[in-house]
């Protein structure tokens, strides 16, 4: 079976930064097992696989190396540059269907790629002991949702964290996310994301992380549109806004590499 492949780098306007993901169009699911055994061998934060459905509409997956995922943003906004500059989509819309239910994606005027996002507040509560010790730090504010958000003060902080990944392994959540004000780095706020519990101790740029924070900053600055910046090695830069109950994400994706799978 050949099967075409992109590897995007997503989150970014130019090579070797932002988060890389790989993106391969189906015609037809082949088994689950083999998509995972693909993710893993392509070794990248997420692999994506998508099926068209109708004009403008996509049934989506996601893969880590080691996991399906419920929500992955760095590899829907590659996914649909693949569709938009690579498979020739002619409108400015597109859908995607998926196990966090249908996913929009608008190509701006400025070359940029926004996700419709479900928003997804961390609701306060004490640090769990696993994540003081995963981080090697007490955030100075801890809230939980589908990851752990843990506030600090600084972005040098967030910058300084050297986790213990075995220890975030433990935590039930998918992953944790380590945030700080945007002060001195030309943002709102930064991050950085780890997930070590499916396969990706730190994960490059996360657009689903931005869910939670979208709505966090947006309360705690007064206001809806967020400009934000992952602090990985690869670095990422992401606009936010709060819109109700979802989160707009958008962001930059350049072709890397294109190829085919021989399975």
């Amino acid at each position: 079976m050949s099967l075409p492949f992109f590897w995007i780098d997503a989150f970014t306007d130019r090579p070797f930064a932002g988060n890389p993901a790989g993106v391969v169009p189906l015609t037809t699911w082949p088994e689950e097992a083999l998509m995972q055994r693909m993710a893993f061998e392509h070794g990248l934060a997420e692999t994506a696989f998508f099926v068209k459905t109708g004009e403008d509409r996509f049934h989506l997956r996601w893969f880590t190396p080691g996991a399906e995922v419920d929500l992955c943003g760095h590899a829907t906004l590659a996914t649909a540059f693949v569709v938009f500059t690579q498979l020739g989509a002619a409108g400015d819309v597109l859908t995607f269907d998926s196990r966090s239910g249908p996913l929009r994606v608008e190509r701006l005027g400025d070359g940029r790629l926004e996700l419709d996002f479900p928003s997804r507040p961390a609701a306060p509560m004490p640090p769990p002991p696993a994540l003081v010790q995963g981080l090697a730090a007490t955030p100075a504010h801890y809230a939980q949702a589908q990851a752990n958000l843990a506030v600090f003060n600084t972005a040098a902080e967030v910058r300084a964290l050297r986790p213990d990944f075995a220890a975030l392994a433990t935590l039930p959540q998918y992953g944790t996310i380590a945030t700080a004000p945007g002060a001195g780095e030309d943002c709102d706020f930064v991050s950085r994301f780890f997930a070590p519990r499916v396969g990706v101790p730190e994960d490059p740029v996360t657009g689903s992380a931005h869910c939670l924070l979208t709505p966090y900053w947006s309360a705690r600055l007064g206001k809806k549109r967020l400009h934000a910046r992952q602090l990985s090695a690869r670095g990422g830069e992401l606009w936010c806004e709060l819109a109700g109950d979802r989160v707009k994400i958008a962001g930059h994706a350049v072709l890397y590499l294109k190829g085919t799978i021989e399975t």
